[in-house]
């Protein structure tokens, strides 16, 4: 496995669930119309590691490589979908 997707409803703080299969997460996600946005995340890397690895951020501060940064990096090139009452917006 080398990716799976993760689902985050608009007003939680951590996600709600993970597949590895996009049609079974949008299967579940139109199922229960949900709102929020569902992301392929790399499985055994960091996303912090894995943006950089791809080219698609490059730390330039010192602050770029603290724990609370790395801790909470998100990257807006991971393939995301977005989904308002079950639907893909």
């Amino acid at each position: 496995m080398k990716e799976v997707w993760v689902f985050n409803g608009a007003t939680a703080r951590f996600p709600s669930a993970l597949f590895t299969s996009l049609e079974n997460a949008k299967t579940w996600i139109k199922h229960n119309k949900l709102t929020g946005v569902l992301t392929r995340y790399p499985v055994n890397i960091g996303v912090y590691d894995w943006a950089i690895e791809k080219n698609y951020f490059h730390p330039t501060e010192d602050k770029h490589n603290s724990p609370s940064f790395i801790g909470s990096f998100t990257c807006a090139s991971m393939n995301h979908l977005h989904f308002e009452d079950g639907e893909e917006d």
